[in-house]
């Protein structure tokens, strides 16, 4: 049984990597380098811990809204944020536009990985584990992976539009904090209402996440076609200058 739910928590994360990896058309990124970052996410729960830790002991809340953004959202996103500015932002292998994208992403599948271990084992039985598995595959791990899409994107700008370089840093921080908050205050306020007997405010509040959902998933879908194009103009104009200079 115990096989069956690590897989379940497993499998979500391994596909969206292969299609990341996948969409990295122009040049691969050593598996060395995609393995540091799927590490690099792991490492960012026990950070999470302490900067929830420190919010939670200078502004204290126990409101759902402070439990998505303030718990969650940004505490979260700023620990990847982080890791990939200390750690890939200089690395060489970050020179293309698509780079962005493939980084955050394996960071952000690194911490959801084991963030879903850790919630399918904290179950009480087999079919509580397997339901949580199964949401979360759904809904928890295609968010993180849609984050890190929108932190990528960012990035990926900020890297090589150099004139702009403040402004994508910014917004590569603060867009993915507002959706990773958004996100889970909207299922938290759904389960919320669902518990009280307010069953339909709650299934209205579904409805919205799921439709913000999928316009999320259209925008992360645009925000990679749009990097793999940036990647491939790049590209072709290297091509064209080694051509000239031989």
């Amino acid at each position: 049984m115990d096989t069956i739910v690590l897989i379940l928590a497993v499998l979500p994360v391994i596909v969206l990597a292969a299609y990341i990896y996948k969409k990295d058309k122009y040049e691969k990124e050593p598996l060395g380098m995609l393995a540091y970052a799927f590490f690099l996410g792991i490492l960012a729960i026990p950070l999470d811990l302490l900067v929830v830790g420190m919010i939670n002991a200078i502004i204290p809340g126990s409101t759902v809204f402070y439990s998505a953004f303030f718990e969650a959202g940004i505490p979260e996103e700023f620990c990847k944020w982080a890791l990939f500015m200390l750690i890939i932002w200089r690395n060489k292998n970050f020179n293309e536009f698509f780079d962005g994208i493939v980084y955050a992403t394996f960071i952000s599948l690194g911490f959801a990985c084991i963030e879903n271990i850790m919630y399918v084992f904290n179950t009480e039985s087999f079919g509580m584990a397997f339901r949580t598995g199964i949401m979360r595959a759904l809904l928890s791990v295609p968010g993180h992976f849609l984050f890190a899409v929108i932190m990528g994107y960012f990035l990926g700008l900020a890297k090589f539009r150099p004139e702009k370089r403040g402004k994508y840093l910014r917004l590569s921080l603060i867009c993915p904090m507002l959706a990773h908050g958004i996100f889970d205050y909207l299922l938290m306020l759904s389960d919320a209402f669902t518990e009280e007997n307010v069953a339909w405010i709650g299934s209205l509040l579904f409805i919205i996440f799921i439709y913000l959902d999928v316009k999320m998933w259209k925008i992360g879908l645009r925000q990679i076609a749009k990097m793999q194009e940036n990647s491939r103009i790049e590209h072709e104009k290297e091509f064209w200058r080694n051509i000239f200079k031989s």
